[in-house]
This record gives C-alpha cells, structure tokens and sequence, in this order.
C-alpha cells in the first residue's frame, strides 16, 4: 500500500510554554456563541458547568505550547500543542518552533 505524499511546507515560527488547568481546556467561545442572546446562554452554562467541575475535581496542570508562525500566503496562524503534566525540559520558555506540514492521499482498499 502505498502513499502518494506532497511535503506542503516547511515553516519556522516561535512557541510560548505556559501552563493551564486541564478542566478549562473547555472554555471556549466560538463566533456562533454569539449569534444570539440564547446562544451565549448556552456558551455561558458551558463555562459554568466546566468551572463547577474543576472546582469538584480539583486542579490538574497541563502545559502547552502557543506556536505561532506566518504561512506562506503571510497570514498569521496560532496553534496549541499539548506537552502533557510534566514541564519540557527547556531553560527558557519563549522557545523557536519549526512546523512541517506534509500533504498526502490514502488509497482506499477494496476487498
């Protein structure tokens, strides 16, 4: 079985590490929260909901990386990467980012 792969692109950027609660990995708004008053509602029970349950089940830290690099129609794009409980082994915690982004086909098997 074979792949037919494109390597898209080869990108450099900067990470930034931090830490966060894994509970408010939840937490987020999306432009369709806002379409309505009953939407951020429903958005805003959500966040509650996810708080009420950090709050029971106590704090556990996750760290991530922010990366961020400029793709090649120079438009600005932000990504996180999970790093798991432990902190990386890195001195600094601005670090550099390289991000390879390769494009391929599967080929579908028929029985």
């Amino acid at each position: 079985m074979s792949e037919n792969k494109t390597i898209g692109g080869m990108f450099t950027g900067s990470a930034r590490i931090g830490e966060i609660m894994d509970t408010f990995t939840q937490l987020t708004l999306t432009p369709q929260d806002m379409t309505s008053p009953v939407a951020l509602q429903m958005a805003l029970s959500r966040i509650y909901e996810a708080m009420t349950k950090a709050i029971t089940t106590g704090p556990r830290k996750k760290y991530i990386a922010e990366v961020r690099f400029i793709d090649s129609l120079g438009n600005p794009v932000t990504i996180a990467l999970d790093l798991g409980e432990k902190m990386p082994p890195f001195s600094n915690k601005e670090v550099k980012a390289r991000i390879s982004i390769e494009l391929f086909e599967e080929e579908t098997r028929e029985f």
